[in-house]
């Protein structure tokens, strides 16, 4: 077990590097989380994990211990709600002004989301003349999960969480190892690694962002100054998804909450 120096320390690292707040008493969480990394790295406890972390420049180590205690729990069209709204509301609305539209999809862990939104604007093109012209860019801090959401390839268990037997036929075929997102679907989507604590300055602006799910491992600090560098990145008028359980205007007041008969968003004020 770890003591309770080398979990302070540990959860300073962590808020400090990537944002993330483990709270009290989350020893047994980050011994079992790192358990497996301690043993490839050969380190006989999290103390000396940490004298490496503080000796060395390589970000290597530094990234694996990332990936090991970042949760990367998703699920094709997560909630369904807000990939209604974008399909009712949000696309027909922007579309029809015939400007090009730009999708950030933040912490998109292992792609099923922005995947998800690429599947809606297909379905959105085949009951409509036009080809909508939007961009997805899709970020996460974990290079772990950005290549396996580069590969668009899942395995039997994730394939039906959440995906109806018409989408898994359409959206998919089946390989050797497992289900492979079809290249009309794929090529829409671009990932990029992005640090929620870094500047965003240089994704340039975004018509549609969804931050979803993941503020709720942040402190209030931080849950401040994501959501004002969000704010930057839109014009007035942006539609913003949040997670069902996540309220913004403790933290900003940039955007006004829109209700529609699927559910919630945010739009830029």
């Amino acid at each position: 077990m770890i003591d309770a120096q080398d979990y302070a320390e540990f959860s300073r690292f962590l808020a400090d590097c990537c944002g993330l707040v483990l709270g009290e008493n989350r020893q047994y969480l980050v011994s079992s989380r790192l358990s497996r990394l301690l043993d490839e790295f050969a380190f006989a406890k999290v103390e000396d994990l940490l004298r490496a972390l503080r000796r060395s420049a390589d970000p290597t180590l530094k990234s694996r211990v990332i990936d090991a205690m970042t949760t990367n729990e998703t699920s094709w069209f997560r909630d369904n709600y807000p990939f209604e709204i974008l399909r009712q509301t949000v696309l027909p609305e922007l579309l029809a002004k015939s400007r090009p539209i730009r999708i950030w999809s933040a912490a998109c862990s292992s792609g099923q989301e922005p995947y998800s939104i690429a599947m809606v604007i297909a379905e959105w093109e085949a009951t409509h003349p036009m080809k909508a012209n939007v961009n997805i860019l899709a970020t996460d801090l974990s290079e772990g999960v950005l290549a396996q959401a580069r590969s668009g390839l899942y395995d039997g268990l994730s394939i039906v969480r959440g995906l109806t037997p018409e989408r898994r036929q359409r959206f998919f075929e089946t390989v050797s190892n497992g289900h492979r997102i079809k290249p009309e679907i794929q090529q829409r989507v671009r990932f990029q690694k992005l640090n929620l604590m870094d500047s965003y300055a240089a994704l340039g602006k975004f018509e549609i962002v969804f931050c979803r799910n993941v503020l709720i491992y942040f402190s209030a600090d931080t849950k401040r100054r994501i959501f004002d560098g969000i704010a930057r990145q839109m014009d007035s008028g942006g539609y913003l998804f949040v997670g069902a359980s996540e309220a913004v205007g403790s933290y900003t007041d940039a955007f006004e909450i829109l209700r529609t008969p699927q559910g919630s968003m945010l739009r830029r004020r």
